[in-house]
């Protein structure tokens, strides 16, 4: 044990060292006086207590200050080479910036911690402190946010990113209550990816095995295509080995997740382009055990990471189609009269959108009704939000 001298402590070594010296300059015919003797026992007694009690005490305290720091974990499912897992980290970091220390959070990205089918569950039940993966993987649990999946032509990752935070503060889902939501994003826009086959319209889908998940599955049935539903983490290999000959994802995945090394074409049907929601949750009882002045710092950088996300998206989404042209891959625009037959071919995905929340008593026709609104606004050109800050 390292021991910590202070002026205190010399002081009370010092009067027992003079203590000492004195007893042992007295006469030795007072060495048979027993209570003499009782009382010298009982005096080094006291001050060696004391001295002990002296030294340890600087110790004491200091591995108190050390208990006094806030240790978190944070599971992610993407490699930590990602843009968006970048950002996670990055959050990390700021949150113990601003509390100054006090808080100091673990990132684990990859899965390394918990599976992205499993993250959102491993923070209920406390695997995790906070959690970061897709609202779709645990499909059925988020009805009324499985708007930001529906195919209705998300245009970018700033307005996905804003109309998500927005249907939350808007609607209060209940079916997030289990956690506390720090902050939701969304990517831009999400289209079919294909090896080996180019398409040009819906009858080219057919038969064509694609991975995909929740409503971009039965987006894929209504186009003709075969939908079979894992996670991204899972999909490289399933390309390379035939599992799938395609897959649903954002532009920007074409180089964070190197999908451009294992696919052909792109096609780019904007008018039905789907977003995915991704949530960033705490552990509702690690939150409410928190001190208000460090809830109130986590809900500051969160609020100001909701854009960064965004921006993150749509950097993410040029740096993938540069990469996707550097292998050789092709991006296929569907024209608008094809086009128009693939937003009547999707509408069963709206349909059963607003059965399943009606079954369940939620407001699904009030929250799509929104978003199309909003959404209607972005190809105006007159879309303003919060979430984005003003030029």
């Amino acid at each position: 044990m390292n021991l910590i001298l202070t002026s205190a402590n010399l002081l009370v070594l010092k009067f027992i060292m003079s203590h000492s010296k004195h007893k042992k300059d007295a006469p030795m015919q007072r060495k048979h006086d027993r209570s003499v003797c009782k009382v010298d026992l009982t005096v080094r007694c006291v001050f060696l207590t004391l001295l002990a009690l002296a030294l340890l005490l600087p110790v004491s305290s200091a591995a108190n200050a050390a208990e006094k720091a806030i240790h978190l974990t944070y599971s992610g499912f993407m490699p930590p080479t990602h843009l968006q897992s970048r950002l996670e980290a990055s959050w990390c970091r700021e949150v113990e910036k601003r509390t100054n220390g006090r808080v100091k959070i673990t990132h684990y990205p990859g899965q390394t911690l918990t599976k992205a089918k499993q993250n959102y569950e491993g923070v209920v039940i406390g695997m995790s402190d906070i959690g970061s993966s897709v609202l779709q993987y645990t499909r059925g649990r988020f009805p009324m946010m499985d708007v930001i999946n529906l195919p209705l032509g998300y245009p970018s990752g700033t307005v996905a990113c804003a109309i998500i935070n927005e249907v939350y503060e808007k609607f209060k889902p209940r079916e997030l209550d289990e956690t506390k939501i720090l902050y939701l994003h969304a990517h831009g826009p999400g289209f079919i990816h294909t090896k080996g086959k180019a398409v040009y319209k819906m009858e080219d889908l057919k038969g064509l095995k694609i991975r995909s998940h929740g409503p971009t599955a039965t987006m894929v049935k209504s186009l003709g295509g075969t939908p079979v539903a894992f996670p991204m983490p899972e999909l490289y290999q399933s390309l390379q080995k035939g599992v799938v000959q395609g897959g649903l994802y954002p532009l920007e995945s074409n180089k964070g997740w190197k999908m451009a090394e294992v696919t052909d074409y792109v096609i780019a049907c904007y008018e039905t382009a789907y977003s995915l929601g991704f949530y960033v949750a705490m552990n509702k009882d690690k939150w409410n055990s928190l001190p208000s002045d460090v809830q109130n710092v986590m809900e500051e950088i969160s609020f100001e990471w909701i854009y960064k996300h965004g921006i993150a998206w749509e950097q993410g989404a040029f740096e993938g189609v540069a990469f996707l042209l550097q292998q050789g891959n092709s991006m296929i625009g569907i024209g608008p009269k094809e086009a128009a037959n693939w937003v009547r071919a999707v509408q069963p995905v709206l349909d059963d959108y607003l059965e399943t929340n009606k079954s369940k008593g939620l407001p699904g026709n009030d929250v799509l009704d929104y978003v199309s609104k909003r959404l209607e606004e972005s190809r105006k050109g007159i879309f303003t939000s919060k979430y984005i800050p003003a030029d």
